[in-house]
């Protein structure tokens, strides 16, 4: 199974453009996607979920066109936005059911896949609670229930671990892993230690536009050896910033300990070289460009 998206746009007036000129191949398994605010993720998720019309270019799954039969991605497809609503009235069973029903799943065994899939998400042990008294984390987990309810072939989740507790972003890490090698799974999070630790593929956007595309460990070699730690004055910190991108900073008295990346200029003196990660790629990658 593969996504095949051609020079997509999206144009929502002339002053605001969510996706321009996007072209990307997405094949089974988890694909992250990674980019500041703005950068056209969840455009680019709504569109491949049919909720939204490209202004140009194609998408075609297995080699049908779904702008013109959406139906044919809509049958295998699950789905959890960004701004997922609820039922607050009705518990994780009758919610459940109530989605199982507009999405045509039924049958004698549905009751028992709402188990495995509450039991998936640790939502058992409140699955008769009113889903207006969960938690935000409950909720995103009901989400990432209902998603799963038609066993997708193709699965979209857009920022789905926010709200979920370390244990929780764990346990859906797992989740997903197990599904990978029969689905195509698009993920974004703004969490990018969720992305690296789950995702065969990464793709990194900005202003519409993707960046790069890669496995990990080619991405991460786009910064390799240009990846430094130093110890500086508090009073040279501003200074720094102008010569370097800084990753992170971690205050020592009237020291800062600094994590950089060197862009022309080379390392400072004194500086010892770091194993490159992600995040040092993403940063480069999306403040270089």
């Amino acid at each position: 199974m593969s996504l095949v998206i051609t020079n997509l746009t999206k144009q929502y007036n002339k002053n605001k453009t969510g996706l321009s000129d996007y072209s990307i191949t997405i094949g089974k398994g988890v694909l992250g996607l990674l980019g500041p605010n703005g950068a056209g993720k969840s455009t680019l998720m709504k569109i491949i979920a049919t909720i939204s019309k490209p202004t140009e270019g194609t998408l075609f799954l297995d080699g049908e066109d779904i702008v013109k039969t959406p139906d044919r991605i809509r049958k295998v497809l699950g789905y959890l936005p960004q701004d997922f609503g609820v039922y607050p009235n009705l518990n994780a069973y009758e919610f459940l059911e109530y989605i199982a029903a507009m999405k045509g799943v039924g049958g004698k065994d549905l009751r028992k896949r709402i188990d495995i899939l509450l039991e998936g998400v640790n939502l058992t042990a409140d699955a008769k609670r009113p889903i207006g008294t969960y938690s935000g984390g409950m909720k995103q987990r009901i989400g990432i229930a209902q998603a799963l309810l038609n066993d997708p072939k193709v699965l979209i989740f857009d920022e789905p671990t926010v709200g979920l507790d370390p244990e929780e972003r764990m346990r859906f890490r797992q989740l997903i892993s197990d599904l990978a090698d029969d689905c195509i799974i698009i993920l974004s999070s703004h969490i990018v230690s969720d992305i690296e630790t789950i995702a065969d593929e990464v793709a990194i956007m900005k202003g519409g536009l993707l960046l790069e595309k890669a496995i990990q460990p080619d991405i991460i070699k786009r910064v390799e050896g240009r990846v430094f730690e130093t110890l500086i004055d508090n009073s040279e910190l501003t200074a720094f910033k102008t010569k370097h991108l800084v990753v992170n900073t971690n205050r020592q008295k009237d020291k800062v300990s600094i994590r950089y990346i060197t862009r022309a200029n080379g390392p400072e003196p004194g500086s010892a070289t770091v194993n490159a990660t992600l995040e040092d790629a993403y940063l480069f990658l999306t403040q270089n460009s």
